[in-house]
């Protein structure tokens, strides 16, 4: 059971391929064997220079391990389990490896290179032998609207008896611009999804398996009906489930997916001390509140008013006095050093900077990166290129009375990496919301990490 995956970039790239070890966290020198629910993964690059890097995953199955073990699925007959197609065939069981094997590529996390990891790439994934059940089509349907250009090939029942038809295997090339996270994450939702069948049970955690695996991609997917239940065994208790769920999140507002954005980014970064920098009446911070894994949570803003209702929404006044010294609310201003936040391992300017005066962002620069010196910042703003989508905006009015500025993607760009560059940083941007194909994500944002040593 193999599967490849292959960066070569474009002529001219000054992108060296073998890159693509750091955002699959294996080094393309080692020959690695990892232990896995369904038997032993081994992990190669067959080839790796600047020009191309290609790394290979192979499921070596454990059948005797997989009777023993009551989770997966056996089939019927004593003779079935045992005599199967199960170590040639991609499957379930090669999704179960790849999420095992690239857990941390899958969430799109590179310390080394977060900018590509953030990119899509030039990439092609073979994969040798996959059961397809249903049309002829089903691959297409399912891997094109993810960006994939499909190269299928069928394999005949037996190539000495031609007039016995096709299989239902087929050897499956995509290739196409995407990101490396979005990419495994496709193929572990896709792989049982074209099988129609998995080799395990499946609970209620499976609905939040595919929300997790899905984000990002399968909300628009015009197969998403049916990638739901196929992925879910056609279960109709969890399909129900995880439609309704899929529902909610599409009608979720921005501001919620902005939260759930930072949220993530706060825990890419492992931060346990938050700075929110503009925290207005208390959003952000009562969804930090909730969370133990935040031990020291200040909110900072230049509204005592603002500060007050805070107080009030998180019921600070009813708080404990452990709970009081866990959250802190300060009167201060992002333009202003303030020596009360130096060295946090985060803080977040949500929806902050667009209300600074332009000729205040040096000062916004110095408070925050010399000042502060957080050993992460999260910044999202509005992509004004976005605007026009927005049908009760007039053409070159901006989202709020109270916005100084609105920034294109390049701008916001552009203002990002040269602040990492003079502070010691490195920068990574992650769209935020539904993304328009050319006009990019309503909101954008920055997570910027320090470099170790600056």
């Amino acid at each position: 059971m193999l599967i490849t995956v292959t960066l070569e970039p474009e002529t001219g790239s000054e992108v060296d391929a073998t890159v693509l070890g750091y955002l699959l966290h294996k080094h393309p020198a080692r020959a690695q064997v990892f232990s896995a629910p369904v038997g032993d993964v081994h992990v190669f690059a067959p080839e790796a220079s600047r020009e191309r890097c290609t790394f290979a995953m192979m499921l070596e199955v454990d059948p005797v391990g997989l009777v023993r073990n009551k989770r997966f699925r056996g089939d019927a007959g004593a003779l079935g389990h045992y005599v199967n197609d199960r170590p040639y065939v991609a499957s379930s069981m090669l999704a179960v490896a790849t999420g095992a094997v690239f857990r941390t590529a899958m969430t799109g996390r590179s310390d080394s290179y977060p900018e590509l990891a953030a990119s899509p790439l030039p990439l092609r994934i073979e994969i040798p032998v996959v059961s397809v059940r249903g049309d002829d089509d089903m691959v297409e349907r399912l891997f094109s609207p993810c960006g994939w250009t499909v190269a299928q090939e069928r394999i005949p029942l037996d190539p000495a008896f031609p007039e016995w038809g096709d299989s239902r295997f087929s050897a499956v090339t995509l290739t196409g611009r995407v990101r490396l996270a979005e990419a495994l994450r496709q193929l572990y939702v896709l792989l049982p999804v074209l099988d129609d069948a998995k080799h395990y049970w499946v609970g209620d955690d499976e609905v939040a398996k595919l929300e997790r695996a899905g984000e990002g991609w399968l909300a628009d997917h015009p197969e998403r009906d049916l990638i739901t239940r196929r992925y879910l065994l056609h279960h109709r208790s969890l399909v129900t489930q995880a439609i309704e769920a899929a529902a909610q999140a599409a009608n979720r507002p921005l501001s919620g997916l902005r939260a759930d954005a930072v949220l993530t980014a706060l825990a890419d970064v492992r931060a346990r001390s938050v700075i929110d920098m503009g925290c207005g009446p208390g959003a952000l911070l009562t969804r930090l509140a909730k969370d133990r894994a935040f031990s020291r949570i200040i909110g900072v803003d230049v509204s005592a008013r603002s500060l007050e209702q805070a107080s009030r929404t998180l019921h600070l006044d009813q708080s404990s006095d452990a709970e009081r010294e866990r959250i802190q609310l300060l009167h201060g201003s992002v333009v202003y050093r303030d020596e009360r936040l130096r060295d946090a391992d985060a803080m977040v300017l949500m929806e902050v900077i667009e209300h600074v005066d332009p000729s205040r962002l040096p000062a916004l620069e110095d408070a925050v990166f010399a000042g502060a010196r957080p050993a992460a910042v999260i910044v999202t703003t509005p992509n004004s290129e976005y605007n026009v989508l927005y049908p009760t905006l007039e053409s070159g009015a901006m989202r709020h009375d109270d916005h100084r500025f609105e920034w294109t993607r390049a701008e916001f760009r552009a203002w990002a990496e040269a602040v990492a560059s003079r502070h010691g940083y490195t920068v990574e941007f992650r769209p935020v919301g539904a993304e328009d194909a050319v006009l990019g994500p309503p909101t954008q944002m920055a997570l910027l990490r320090r470099e170790a040593g600056a």
